[in-house]
């Protein structure tokens, strides 16, 4: 395995420099100038109203960025000083003059949380749905958890955050009308926007007050995140767990005598478990780059909505920072899934 994992790492840094590679030159033949633009501000809001390409400060700018060269030379300075001097530059446009790195790590603390609390929740619940639908297979409930799941993940994720926003946004009152009958649902008042809660900052509030306060505020985004995976999810974990249901040593297992649960939790439960680990390692890149939908319609200042601010404002030093770590993120999590299925079936060797 060492071996296989050593050339593995060589693979990815070739991969890694031919992703950041087209990157950077279609980045740059992208239209668009970073360095034109002024009146746009400091995350790119506004509309251009001066051509400032000529001017000395413009043109001293695009120096220092090495825009005025072609775009392989400027790959080659960016990654030059990358390699060996760890320096992925400084914002241009988001944060004019901060270090790369420093303004990533400055929304990397709410993207991390609503997507640890998301995965969680996704298995939590997806796992015992995929039992459940395996165990009940053809049969009516299990036919209506199937259509449920399917209806889940067929809804985008832009119209459910809309959705959630506009119901839980004020206090709101849903009348259903069904002939003589008429229902009422009275949905209650819940954050939309950012994590943290105003009165966070304020004196006398206890501990759980100012835990209750904080937990409302991930009830939607985190929602919003998770419901399309957990359908995927529990899929997979239904069709893990049939492929195990009918092999020999389950059928003597029951033949046995043993007791069904002791059957579906010993064996059945371990084997049918290993397409979730590997897909566990997939779930790496969107821990860290986050979700760029959820994110905006919630206004969180995560790595999502800092990526659409880089993007909509050609901040090529942070677009490039983001780039290399989505690539090295999802390049490491594709490794870490072929390490985990050796791991957890050893009836695979990896060579």
């Amino acid at each position: 395995m060492k071996n296989y994992i050593l050339k593995r790492l060589a693979f990815m840094v070739l991969t890694l420099f031919v992703i950041t590679l087209v990157s950077y030159t279609m980045m740059r033949l992208a239209p668009g100038d970073p360095t034109r633009p002024k009146a746009l501000g400091s995350e790119g809001a506004g509309v251009q109203r001066a051509d400032q390409r000529d001017t000395l400060a413009g043109k001293l700018m695009r120096e220092k960025y090495h825009l005025d060269k072609n775009p392989l030379i400027g790959y080659g300075y960016w990654l030059k000083d990358v390699v060996t001097r760890f320096d992925w530059g400084s914002s241009i446009v988001v944060d004019p003059g901060a270090p790369v790195m420093k303004v990533i790590a400055s929304r990397l603390a709410p993207t991390l949380k609503i997507n640890i609390l998301s995965i969680l929740l996704v298995y939590l619940c997806a796992i015992p749905l995929g039992i459940y639908a395996a165990v009940r297979r053809n049969k009516l409930d299990e036919r209506a958890v199937t259509v449920m799941l399917f209806l889940l993940y067929s809804l985008p994720g832009f119209w459910v955050g809309l959705l959630l926003l506009m119901f839980f946004a004020a206090p709101h009152v849903l009348s259903i009308h069904l002939g003589f009958i008429q229902f009422v649902l009275c949905s209650p008042t819940l954050p939309v926007a950012g994590l943290a809660p105003a009165e966070y900052l304020t004196w006398g509030k206890s501990t759980w007050e100012i835990l209750w306060a904080t937990s409302k505020h991930f009830i939607l985004p985190v929602l919003c995140l998770s419901y399309a995976e957990l359908a995927g999810l529990s899929r997979y974990a239904r069709v893990g767990m049939l492929e195990i249901i009918r092999q020999d040593y389950v059928r003597t297992a029951r033949a046995k005598g043993l007791p069904e649960w002791k059957v579906i939790g010993k064996h059945v439960f371990r084997n049918g478990l290993i397409p979730l680990v590997t897909l566990f390692a997939g779930l790496l890149p969107e821990l860290i780059a986050g979700s760029v939908i959820v994110e905006y319609i919630f206004s969180i200042n995560g790595e999502g909505n800092l990526s659409l601010l880089a993007l909509t404002s050609r901040d090529y030093p942070l677009m490039m920072a983001l780039f290399t770590i989505g690539a090295f993120l999802t390049l490491l999590g594709i490794l870490l899934s072929d390490i985990l299925y050796a791991v957890v079936d050893p009836r695979i060797s990896i060579q």
